[in-house]
């Protein structure tokens, strides 16, 4: 992990530090004043912006090393609150729009693999094309038309604390995940229903329900695990465009104002977050295979 952090923070510094743009004198934009270029030089110096690559490469990677990842030059506060500022909503919406594709994948997909070439299986399966096929954006921009601007249902702005700001982002990134988990969930249990142990249950006569939930669903759940952690360390990320659509308060909308402000230390941070979030999650799903798959656990007990 030590090693794929320094070769991110290495490369995600340097593509910064060669982008187009002025990062000074954004700031100075934003404050709605255009100095001289005596005061812009000046600010430059002062920010450390004049030094060689490295030795301004080495001065923010200790600082990080320290939790210090500099400060924001288009909000003029420090890169970490801000982040830590959009983390909990961004938590919020990945978790919520996880347990809406869950609560959708797992049953249609359990349902089209019993139903295996049968309508019910084509009608799911044409359901899942459908989501995989139509984009975030599109989507979101959908929903918010039908159900904020004609229905009037929901705010059209995902502002303040209550609930109801999550429901229209959480739908719009569950339902491609929805179209793509269930597939998946179709495909892993049809594995396993071809498997002797099956045969065997259902000879013993137990019924088709137990068969499937305590038998079949635990050993096709393996599988599945590790595209959840993808799935979460994306949406943990901070999933930008329907972010941005709701105007949504998470890392993701944070990101994109960086890049727009040319605000280097925020973008640097949010890229070096973004790729410790992957790790860990990853990290933490080859520590649950051994609790999920009793085999696992028992190999390397051995």
């Amino acid at each position: 992990m030590l090693i794929v952090l320094a070769g991110i923070s290495f490369i995600s510094f340097g593509l910064t530090y060669l982008a187009p743009g002025d990062p000074v004198r954004s700031m100075f934009a934003a404050t709605g004043s255009m100095p001289s270029l005596e005061v812009l030089e000046k600010t430059r110096e002062a920010m450390g912006l004049n030094q060689p690559f490295l030795v301004q490469y080495w001065n923010w990677l200790r600082g990080c090393l320290s939790g210090d990842f500099g400060t924001s030059y288009s909000m003029n506060r420090p890169v970490a609150e801000l982040l830590l500022n959009r983390l909990g909503p961004t938590l919020q919406l990945a978790f919520v729009s996880l347990a809406m594709m869950v609560a959708v994948a797992v049953p249609f997909g359990m349902l089209a693999a019993v139903k295996q070439n049968k309508i019910t299986d084509y009608l799911i399966r044409s359901c899942t094309f459908f989501g995989i096929s139509i984009p975030n954006f599109w989507v979101g921009l959908v929903l918010l038309y039908v159900v904020a601007v004609k229905l009037r249902l929901l705010s059209v702005v995902s502002a303040g604390g209550g609930a109801e700001r999550l429901i229209l982002p959480a739908v719009t990134l569950a339902f491609a995940m929805a179209a793509k988990y269930t597939r998946q969930v179709r495909a892993a249990v049809l594995e396993e229903l071809n498997q002797d142990y099956v045969i065997g249950a259902r000879a013993r006569g137990l019924k088709e329900h137990t068969v499937l939930w305590k038998h079949v669903f635990p050993n096709a759940l393996l599988p599945l695990v590790t595209l959840l952690g993808l799935s979460l360390g994306s949406l943990l990320g901070g999933t930008a465009v329907v972010e941005v659509i709701f105007s949504y308060q998470g890392l993701g909308n944070l990101a994109v104002s960086a890049i727009k402000a040319y605000d280097y230390p925020l973008i640097q941070a949010y890229v070096l977050w973004t790729a410790l979030i992957y790790m860990v999650i990853n990290i933490l799903v080859d520590i649950s295979y051994s609790y999920l798959d009793p085999r696992i656990r028992k190999r390397s007990s051995i």
